[in-house]
């Protein structure tokens, strides 16, 4: 399965996703799927954009819940994309209005994940093209590389910025989180679909 995939990134042939499916979500270890395929962790603040990516990048518009409350989403939430890998969405970090003790039981859910997670491939870092990262961005960037997790760092909301100063907005986001240049930088838009593409390509070259 896996061959038949980074063939598919040879010979330049664009992924197709023809099923895109919950499988369910978890708060514990105990809950996790069985670990029968590779999987991609999604992570970012809250309100960044990561549910419209994964239901672009999907194809899929309701997939992940959108919603205008940040900070709704309290569990690691796992998605079967074509029976070949699963994309896993964590909670969103960084809202002011989530209690502290729900920040701690946050942490230790993605932490658990991130350190325990056999087929765990890769982390699809997601931050605002339109700002720099924030704290919280940079944490988890240092964490992912400290535990030597690859990392894809998407930048969404492009569609908001002029193209003619994308290459600004790049440089100060990599400057901000110190960006190890072996990593990967996607500029993405769900509204123009800018990043599609590449998005999939490295994602599926990671597994």
């Amino acid at each position: 399965m896996l061959r038949w995939i980074q063939q598919g990134i040879k010979e330049n042939i664009m992924y197709k996703v023809n099923k895109a499916q919950f499988v369910l979500c978890a708060a514990w270890k105990s809950q996790w799927p069985e670990n029968d395929l590779p999987e991609i962790c999604l992570a970012g603040r809250s309100n960044v954009g990561k549910s419209s990516l994964i239901n672009t990048i999907t194809n899929h518009s309701k997939l992940a819940k959108v919603s205008g409350t940040p900070g709704k989403t309290r569990t690691l939430n796992f998605f079967n994309i074509n029976d070949e890998l699963k994309l896993v969405d964590v909670p969103g970090y960084g809202y002011a209005k989530v209690n502290d003790k729900i920040k701690e039981s946050f942490g230790d859910m993605i932490d658990t994940y991130l350190r325990e997670r056999d087929v765990l491939k890769g982390l699809v870092l997601i931050v605002d093209y339109r700002h720099k990262p924030t704290r919280d961005d940079i944490e988890m960037y240092e964490y992912a590389k400290y535990y030597e997790i690859p990392v894809i760092v998407v930048a969404t909301k492009a569609d908001k910025i002029p193209r003619g100063k994308w290459n600004k907005h790049e440089s100060i986001i990599k400057k901000k989180l110190n960006f190890d240049k072996n990593d990967h930088f996607i500029v993405f838009s769900s509204v123009t679909r800018d990043g599609y593409d590449e998005a999939w390509d490295t994602i599926l070259a990671e597994l």
